[in-house]
């Protein structure tokens, strides 16, 4: 049971950074296959930053099914976006649930090397993170961790309080694997809903570099 709900957190994680990719993509007009390449960066793009710092192989070069969901899913995206409109709510949508559920993958990789919980709570920030950041750099764009929303927050957040209760509660693994999802994706809407930021402390307040 608990490794058919992994499975199913990394097929929504995978879906959910495909579109939120996808989407992204064509808000830049890229043609079909430049949407394609934007998804596919997003989906893997932690994944793969993780396994090389883990040593182990890259998780997509032997799934297929990987591939295959995010090339389908870039299709129906591109079928989709004649129908949605609505581009931002769209892609923050799609963003912020695989930001949770790539989350929770990147800190059970960890847990299951025996890492310290910290190092663990790295992994699952990188996993969730990195593909955006790679996302945004090749679409010309400052990365949302970099940005004033509420982001890698967000994963150490929930990845935080997802090690707390899968070792200090009897909960049910699965519950608190669904729980910490919620959370980081409640966080990030909330955070985008009334302007959380983190305070600035070095008091510039024009664009100019130092």
């Amino acid at each position: 049971m608990h490794e058919q709900f992994n499975l199913i957190i990394e097929i929504l994680g995978t879906i959910s950074f495909a579109m939120s990719g996808s989407f992204a993509a064509m808000q830049k007009r890229l043609d079909p296959f430049g949407v394609l390449i934007i998804a596919f960066v997003t989906s893997v793009g932690g994944g793969t930053v993780r396994d090389l710092l883990l040593g182990v192989p890259v998780f997509w070069m032997t799934d297929m099914l990987t591939c295959g969901l995010i090339f389908s899913t870039c299709v129906f995206s591109m079928i989709f976006k004649s129908i949605e409109k609505n581009f931002k709510v769209t892609l923050f949508i799609f963003d912020s649930f695989g930001l949770g559920l790539f989350t929770i993958i990147g800190i059970q990789k960890g847990i299951n090397e025996g890492f310290h919980p910290l190092i663990c709570l790295t992994l699952g920030t990188i996993t969730g993170c990195f593909g955006g950041i790679i996302r945004d750099i090749l679409l010309n764009r400052i990365p949302l961790i970099f940005r004033k929303e509420i982001y890698a927050t967000a994963c150490i957040i929930g990845g935080g309080i997802f090690l707390l209760l899968s070792r200090l509660t009897d909960l049910s693994y699965t519950l608190v694997q669904i729980f910490t999802i919620l959370l980081i994706v409640s966080i990030r809407t909330l955070a985008v809903k009334y302007h959380w930021r983190i305070p600035k402390f070095y008091g510039y307040e024009t664009n100019e570099e130092m």
